[in-house]
């Protein structure tokens, strides 16, 4: 059965807008044989783009373009294998994958096989070989990429610590809408390092995080409300944001939200409650939540 036919019929779902016969065309010329239509109508299969979402077709129509060398489908690939999205979960098969896309003008794939490098998950832990990566991915206009060569440049791991270097690093990644870019910049200039300390800058950029869903933003947000930096004091504003960031498993904000329970600060003073935020800061791996809770 020809590829066409197997999403045909979502097409039609959708045959009043103009990106249908555009959709149409991709699925003709991929089952011809062309592997940058197969490229494309994969993503548009993958995000349901005049076309029925179709995550295991995407995978199908990736594994063609990616055996023919386009690398953002290789990247593609690699992170359905990651998760387990299309495709039965296989992480042994990212490394390899990334690797590919990498080699073949796939930025994507450069900064995936960077994480793993960074976080030793299937390669052998090497931040030196992440950083290199990271800023292949970067040079190549991938931000993401630029915003974890941030991170190492501000740590000093795999690359000499350098928190101007980070700054800019992070300024770019920011600009372009990459929120881990934000984060990392509202934290130098909170700490006022690498760049001048400014407080409400940094809340500012805390918050563009966090409303784009970021738990470190959302932390970050509520520790600056709690203390009134950046912006006015207001404990029941930080108590809902570090809730927010709890609930998206960020441990300290779990731990800080257990002490406003337990102060009573912007929420009902309610040991009970503190109690069981400072457990789940400590299920969630956040050290000094432990010792709280022994002989409870």
């Amino acid at each position: 059965m020809r590829l066409f036919l197997l999403f045909a019929a979502g097409i039609t779902l959708f045959a009043c807008h103009p990106g249908n016969r555009e959709a149409k065309r991709l699925g003709q010329a991929c089952d011809s044989g062309d592997v940058k239509a197969c490229n494309a109508l994969g993503f548009k299969l993958q995000k349901g783009e005049y076309v029925l979402r179709d995550v295991a077709r995407a995978a199908i129509v990736f594994k063609r373009a990616c055996e023919g060398d386009i690398g953002d489908s290789c990247a593609a690939l690699g992170g359905m294998y990651l998760r387990g999205s299309g495709v039965t979960r296989d992480s042994s098969r990212a490394p390899e994958l990334f690797q590919r896309a990498c080699d073949h003008a796939g930025m994507e794939g450069c900064t995936g096989l960077g994480v793993l490098y960074r976080k030793g998950a299937r390669v052998p832990q090497d931040a030196v070989r992440a950083a290199a990566l990271f800023e292949q991915a970067c040079k190549g206009g991938h931000q993401l990429g630029c915003a974890l060569l941030g991170e190492l440049s501000a740590a000093g791991q795999g690359v000499a610590q350098d928190f101007s270097r980070a700054a800019s690093l992070f300024r770019q990644a920011c600009d372009a809408k990459q929120t881990i870019g934000c984060l990392g910049l509202g934290r130098l200039h909170a700490a006022g390092t690498g760049v001048a300390r400014n407080d409400s800058l940094a809340a500012s950029l805390f918050k563009q995080a966090c409303d784009d869903h970021a738990a470190g933003g959302c932390f970050q947000l509520a520790v600056a409300s709690e203390r009134g930096q950046g912006l006015p004091q207001d404990f029941g504003l930080a108590a809902r944001l570090y809730r927010q960031a709890c609930d998206d498993s960020h441990a300290e904000a779990c731990y800080n939200l257990a002490g406003l329970y337990q102060k009573g600060a912007g929420v009902s003073r309610r040991p009970e409650r503190a109690m069981e935020f400072t457990r789940r800061a400590c299920e969630l791996g956040f050290a000094d939540a432990c010792p709280r809770i022994k002989g409870t």
